[in-house]
């Protein structure tokens, strides 16, 4: 998964219906560059450099995979989708929306196209003041001062009025309050963890993640399969049950719902696959002795993918182990998924084709597989 990023953008706007100009360039941003995290109150302060109308500005902390000169790009493209009109005079203009990084995670960066921080921002107050709102304690990597100390030294005396409109994050058209906890399965490399992790951030929920990469015996197994697999179908189950049981039971009132990589339930879809026969009656014994007393999640989601594209997501990530494995024992898991769901009704679930996309590194991707959960 790509690394994320966060970065502080400034809107502005002093053309026509100046508030629905910055809500239309939120809703692009969202779309295209990541998920909107803060915004600020909206200013209303005086054209700076030339004479014009009175601009309404804001401030929005964002998280992205792009790079800085990627998401300049971006909003460069938004600008001109929503009506900036650019002039080659070397002036200051009127402009349905100006949109400028100010901050890029705690890079400097000083090219031909790009200056972050951006210049002379500690000398407007028509940013210090809505980047203020969100953030009072980001430090400016040059200047070595916080925002809210910037604020109170800035030199610029320009009237600026508070206003009562606010602006709206489009990340709050999805709506997972009516879960307390979501279980997010698939087979191996279908992007589990990715859209977990995604999920936990996007919409403040407690994750829990599958400890895997701690278990001695899954290199073992895919040497020796006849060998280790019982042993590591017996630490899994173990491990899950301990981590689901102990996650579960510990209320955390700053998250808002527990989203997890995985169901316990996968113990015995793939405990059937790698055990024999009388392995796998004594298995399934002890597994439902501690299955019983597991709490089921209130939405069960299980990521399709092609087997094709689940080698291509496997043979990416790099782990040795898994370098060998064959379509024909990713197509048992994948059936026996489908086993479970057919045959477990009084869970609710919902099976997402994703062969076609890819949520990870496509913005669109991502934002259609979250309608298909919540629709």
């Amino acid at each position: 998964m790509s690394d994320q990023k966060r970065l502080y953008i400034g809107l502005g706007s002093n053309v026509g219906n100046r508030l629905s100009y910055l809500q239309l360039a939120i809703d692009s941003i969202h779309c295209e560059v990541g998920s909107v995290l803060k915004i600020s109150s909206c200013y209303e302060t005086p054209a700076m450099g030339f004479v014009g109308d009175a601009f309404i500005n804001a401030c929005i902390e964002v998280r992205t995979c792009f790079s800085a000169e990627l998401v300049l790009s971006k909003l460069l493209q938004i600008e001109e989708q929503h009506g900036r009109r650019r002039f080659d005079d070397g002036q200051y203009h009127a402009r349905t929306i100006d949109l400028d990084i100010l901050f890029f995670n705690e890079d400097v960066i000083e090219n031909n196209i790009l200056g972050v921080p951006h210049p002379r921002l500690e000398q407007r107050r028509f940013v210090l003041q809505p980047l203020n709102d969100i953030a009072p304690e980001l430090l400016h990597p040059v200047q070595k001062k916080t925002i809210s100390t910037l604020l109170a030294c800035c030199k610029d005396n320009s009237t600026i009025i508070k206003q009562k409109e606010t602006l709206q994050n489009p990340l709050e058209s999805f709506d997972f309050s009516a879960y307390n906890f979501i279980a997010i399965e698939g087979n191996i490399g279908a992007g589990k963890s990715s859209l977990t992790q995604m999920m936990a951030k996007d919409f403040n929920a407690k994750s829990i993640f599958e400890r895997f990469a701690d278990n001695p015996f899954l290199p073992k197994f895919y040497e020796d399969a006849e060998r280790y697999a019982f042993t590591l179908e017996m630490s899994f189950l173990a491990d899950r049950y301990q981590q689901i049981s102990e996650d579960l039971s510990q209320l955390d009132l700053f998250k808002d719902f527990i989203i997890a990589d995985y169901d316990v339930f996968k113990s015995l879809i793939f405990s059937k696959i790698t055990l024999q026969e009388d392995e796998f009656l004594l298995y399934r014994k002890l597994f439902y002795q501690v299955y019983k007393d597991i709490k089921r999640p209130d939405l069960y989601i299980y990521l399709h993918q092609n087997t094709e594209k689940l080698q291509l997501n496997i043979k990416k990530r790099g782990r040795a182990y898994e370098r060998n494995l064959e379509s024909e024992y990713l197509d048992k898991i994948h059936l026996g998924y489908l086993d479970f769901i057919k045959n477990t009704p009084q869970i609710k679930v919902k099976i997402i084709d994703i062969s076609d996309r890819d949520f990870i590194e496509n913005r669109h991707d991502y934002l259609w597989l979250l309608e298909q959960i919540q629709g």
